[in-house]
């Protein structure tokens, strides 16, 4: 599904609205059936969805698309989901192209391998031959006359064949930083690591050789005068004293004035079985800020923050964009890996009727400055998806994923870059 990601804010606007509602209830069937669990609740959603979806499509119909109707094997089979999970429990993942997969193995590579004429016969005798192939080498295998193979499958998934006793936090590669993860920690829906390294990225070549290593110098150098202060801020919640009174002010703030390490980057890992996942449910992916990204413009991702664990979904948390990582080590002998973090507000106090998708905007105080924190990185979900609100206009030839966060000034959570996205951001 790599068009859905941003499919819907891009025709939005641009076709009937009835459109967008047929695709956005197709999108959540799809979603839905996909979960690790589902209740009776969660049929209830999926009957809901797929009403909606039949109701909705009515207006290809109407422009003339199809005006023949809907007899589409694939959409009648969506009936049929409800009653067969109910009797077998979650797909979680089963394909309904699986007989397409086959047809290539039994039918195209063989036509392929054909003289073209009368292939049929040539087909068969490829598929039989191919059979007794894969017979005698399972015969072989279990005579030990040759090494038993592994399907490809397993080393994909989690360097489950050679990797099991390598715990994650050993990998090094850029690329093993997100995927499926074999390890699940305990009592824990996500654990976020700063990078092993600091001052540089996890990348053959380094993007920035030198970092700042005190607070002056960090806020010089990301151009935010007040980053004394929102350490203090962050360290005055830490160690648990009371609210800041107005009248007290910044003189009562703990001030730290020692060193620190700059990060690129860090690692969230999260339970989400309803994606590609390690053994126990697990997931990884990277989160970045940095400053100079494969030798080009600066990235700073986006992200969820928990601030509310009393709710669910949305509004147990908030988007924000990190702006910076670091680590200090403050009087008391603790370490505190941090993020430096631009908040976003909540456009409206539900999600958008015609996407479904909840809307954020940047956040700024009443004198025009960024509405910025410093947070402890045990408050971060995981990394969060931004699509902008395009509206009408057409979207210009400078606007990129580079710029895109800082030209916009509304976006749409993204809740269908993945199947866990989904199920945090409704």
């Amino acid at each position: 599904m790599g068009y859905p990601l941003v499919y819907l804010p891009a025709i939005e606007g641009h076709v009937p609205q009835d459109i967008v509602r047929t695709l956005r209830a197709f999108l959540e069937f799809c979603y839905i059936v996909r979960q690790n669990v589902i209740t009776d609740d969660t049929l209830s959603d999926l009957k809901n969805a797929l009403d909606r979806f039949h109701y909705h499509r009515e207006i290809f119909r109407e422009v003339g698309v199809r005006v023949e109707g809907f007899s589409l094997p694939r959409q009648h089979s969506l009936v049929h989901y409800e009653a067969l999970i109910r009797l077998f429990g979650a797909p979680n993942g089963l394909c309904t192209s699986i007989t397409e997969s086959k047809h290539i193995t039994a039918v195209k590579k063989p036509w392929r391998r054909s003289s073209k004429y009368r292939a049929l016969g040539q087909i068969l005798r490829t598929n039989q031959r191919l059979a007794q192939l894969a017979a005698a080498r399972s015969d072989f295998e279990a005579r030990g006359m040759l090494p038993i193979s592994r399907p490809r499958e397993n080393v994909l998934q989690g360097n489950v064949i050679n990797g099991m006793s390598q715990h994650f936090d050993d990998m090094e590669d850029e690329h093993e930083h997100a995927g499926v993860v074999d390890d699940r920690p305990v009592l824990a829906h996500s654990d976020v690591k700063l990078a092993r390294c600091h001052g540089k990225c996890c990348l053959p070549r380094p993007c920035a050789r030198h970092r700042a290593r005190s607070v002056p110098a960090l806020a010089i150098e990301l151009g935010i005068p007040t980053l004394s202060t929102l350490i203090g801020q962050f360290l005055y919640e830490q160690l648990q004293c009371e609210s800041i009174s107005p009248s007290a002010g910044a003189r009562r703030l703990p001030v730290f004035a020692s060193a620190l390490k700059v990060f690129h980057s860090a690692t969230a890992t999260f339970v989400s079985p309803s994606d590609p996942s390690g053994i126990g449910g697990m997931r990884r992916e990277k989160i970045r800020a940095i400053p100079v990204w494969h030798h080009g413009p600066a990235r700073y991702d986006t992200l969820f923050v928990s601030t509310d664990d009393t709710f669910n979904g949305m509004l147990s948390m908030e988007v924000a964009r990190v702006l910076c990582f670091f680590s200090f080590i403050y009087t008391n002998g603790y370490s505190y890996s941090c993020a430096l973090i631009h908040w976003f507000d909540r456009i409206a106090d539900e999600p958008d009727d015609l996407t479904g998708m909840w809307m954020v905007r940047p956040s700024f105080m009443a004198d025009g400055s960024k509405n910025l924190s410093v947070i402890h990185v045990d408050s971060i979900v995981r990394g969060a998806h931004l699509l902008p609100i395009f509206g009408r206009e057409q979207v210009p030839r400078s606007v990129d994923f580079h710029n895109s966060l800082d030209i916009y000034r509304g976006f749409y959570v993204n809740r269908f870059a993945d199947y866990h996205a989904f199920e945090l951001a409704s």
